[in-house]
This record gives C-alpha cells, structure tokens and sequence, in this order.
C-alpha cells in the first residue's frame, strides 16, 4: 500500500480544477499582484536606514528568544510607543498578521463569547474563530457587508452572551471593497456587551489624512476595540500590531500561545518598522495619487465590460471560470504585466479573478497600457 496514495489523488484534483499552485520568483514584469502600496519596499531606502540605526543599541538582526523570555528589546518598547503615540492607545506588536489573528481571540474567548463574523473574512481570521471554538465560543458568518443580517443576529443573541465581537475587515482583501465602519460602529453602541475587532491590513498606509486607516478617515478609530493591522504591506516591513485597552494588552501577553510560544521578531525588524511607519505618516500625497489612480483603472475596467466591486486599490477583474482566469494572466504575463489569477477556496467557486493590486509610483500610463492589453485579449 502506497502511504501517499490520498495526497497523490488530492493533488491530482486540485490539478484537474485548475486550481494548483506554485511558488514564484519576482519578475521584471511590472509587478501588478504585490502589496507594497506606497512604493516603500522598492524605494531604496535601506541605506538611510542603516546610516540611521546602524549605531543603535538594538541592532540584531536575530532576538534568539520568546519575548517573555530574553527576547524583548528596547528596539520593540520603541515601535510599540511609536504607534501607541499616534494611534492614541496602547499597542502590542506581533510577528506576522497571521500569528495576531489567529492568537486573539482564542485568547480572549470562552463559552459566554459569540462571534459574529462578516463571511469573508480573511483566512487568518477564520482560523483563530475555530480556535476560539475549541474555548468554547460560538459564532456566525454573515452575509458579506450585510449590516441587515448583522443587526439581526445581534437582536436575537446579545443578551445570551457576556460579550460579543463583531469581525470584519476594513478593505476586503479579494474584492476590495470598503466597510462602512462608521455604521458598524453605531450598530456596535446599540448594545453593550457588543465590541468590533477591524482588520485594517489592506488600509493602513494608504486610507487617512496619516495613513492610519480606513478607521482614521472615517472618524471611528477610538470606537474600534480591536484594531488590528499588519507592517507587511504598504508599511513595507513584517509584524502585526493590535491598537486596544491596556488591560487587553497586558491578558493578551500572559495568555496569547503565538506570542508566549515564539521566537521574537528580530529588533532590527522592530527599528525598520518604525521608520518606515515615521516616514509613511507624511505620505499624503501618495495615498492620494493611488487612490486617484484606483478610480481612475476601476472606470476603465468597467467600460470594458467587467464586473469590479471594487472602491479602493485593490482591483478585481472577474473571470469566474479557474482555467480561463490562469490562461488569460499567462496572456498578460506576455505582454509585460505581472499578474495571478485568484482562485477557490480563496475566492467562491465561479468568481475566479485578476487581482490587480496598485501602487502610487504606477503612472496613469501604465494603466492605460494594462487596459488596452486586456482589451485586445478580450477581443479574442
């Protein structure tokens, strides 16, 4: 008996649906799938960098250790207080945006807990439900963006639980489209028991008058319980970060298993944060020229006939078949444009998609080329 034989027949399917996939390297295509926003990642800034920090006392580039062990630096106080000054609350840093939401709410949750999360939540959101689950904590999805079906289930089930927490995300990350979180904030203040938990991976750096996030721009951020977003995106480095209470800072240091259970970020990470964060707050004119650009690609993709949810820099083109989805960002891919199709279980079956993600330093030019590419290929 072949031990492997189910995982050969897994893969097979998965290659039978069009839906295997395989690391990549970066190309000298213009590279329209990444997530540095701002342009921070490619700006060559890395020398300013060192000539900055290079003295510091913290510079490592290894911690050797949990943070509650010997691996915590004044490197990590220093970008926790940095954001902790701008965002107005204390903050906890993290390694990775996944190990922030998958550890958070098993942490916070128990049986007297009811999560109510929008259905389209990313991955790392679902994975910490299920683990929160295990403590005991019930929850549902609701319709994506369904503020209707929210208010429902929260009528029938807030006074049958100790807390209750709202999950969403502020730019959903396949679509791109944007939460109304000053709705789900009055929603919130119509029941006690009731808190929101935001994802704002996809909004930091580029939404608010900072940078700070759809939150910022829409007035509502010391109304966010949990605000939760990432450095490795427009911030151009590694780590989550949550922005709450300090007594949920400090339960979250004693009973959060991927902070207690892993090996710190390295400082220098810490200090490289910190200056990218320093340096993005005064970025205003580059958020706007990214989101001029983002209406500017979302009329035109939608004068060719596509379908796009979108109302941010995140920008699907929706195919819905996965064969033709791969098969037209390999045509693309020839004419110079770095794309990938998107996928189930990443996206619903029979919405396969380009995501087109935009940054400030992409030109309206380059947009216009993108087009008439993808118009010529639809004329196929």
């Amino acid at each position: 008996m072949d031990k492997f034989a189910p995982y050969h027949k897994r893969l097979t399917a998965l290659h039978d649906a069009g839906n295997v996939r395989t690391f990549r390297q970066q190309t000298a295509l213009l590279n329209l799938s990444g997530n540095d926003y701002l342009g921070l990642a490619c700006a060559n800034l890395q020398h300013e960098f060192i000539a900055t920090y290079q003295n510091h006392p913290d510079f490592y580039f290894g911690s050797s250790s949990s943070r509650l062990l010997t691996g915590n630096f004044t490197a990590h106080d220093e970008l926790e207080d940095t954001l902790q000054k701008v965002y107005g609350r204390s903050v906890l840093i993290f390694n990775s945006g996944y190990h922030m939401n998958v550890g958070i709410l098993p942490a916070l949750a128990d049986d007297k807990t009811l999560i109510l999360a929008d259905k389209w939540v990313h991955a790392s959101m679902i994975d910490g439900i299920l683990l929160a689950k295990e403590r005991g904590a019930k929850f549902y999805r609701y319709a994506h963006q369904n503020l209707a079906q929210l208010n429902q289930l929260l009528d029938k089930h807030h006074a049958h639980y100790h807390h209750i927490i709202i999950m969403t995300e502020s730019v959903f990350s396949m679509d791109g489209d944007v939460t109304d979180l000053s709705a789900l904030v009055a929603l919130k203040h119509q029941y006690p028991n009731v808190s929101l938990y935001v994802d704002e991976a996809h909004g930091v750096g580029v939404f608010g008058r900072r940078g700070l996030g759809v939150s910022e721009q829409m007035g509502v951020m010391d109304d966010i319980d949990f605000l939760v977003g990432t450095f490795g995106k427009a911030w151009a480095s590694m780590g989550g970060f949550i922005v709450c209470d300090e007594l949920i800072k400090k339960l979250l240091i004693n009973t959060m298993r991927p902070l207690i259970f892993s090996t710190n970020m390295p400082p220098v990470n810490a200090l490289w944060s910190k200056f990218i964060f320093d340096k993005s707050l005064n970025l205003y004119n580059k958020r706007q020229i990214l989101l001029d650009n983002a209406r500017y690609f979302i009329n035109k993709i939608k004068s060719l006939g596509y379908k796009c949810p979108s109302n941010s820099h995140i920008i699907p083109i929706i195919i819905g078949d996965n064969k033709k989805a791969i098969k037209l960002a390999g045509a693309l891919q020839d004419k110079g444009f770095y794309v990938l199709p998107i996928r189930p279980p990443t996206v619903p079956v029979g919405t396969a998609r380009i995501r087109i993600c935009l940054t400030s330093d992409m030109t309206v030019g380059q947009i216009d080329a993108f087009c008439d590419g993808l118009m010529e290929l639809s004329c196929q």
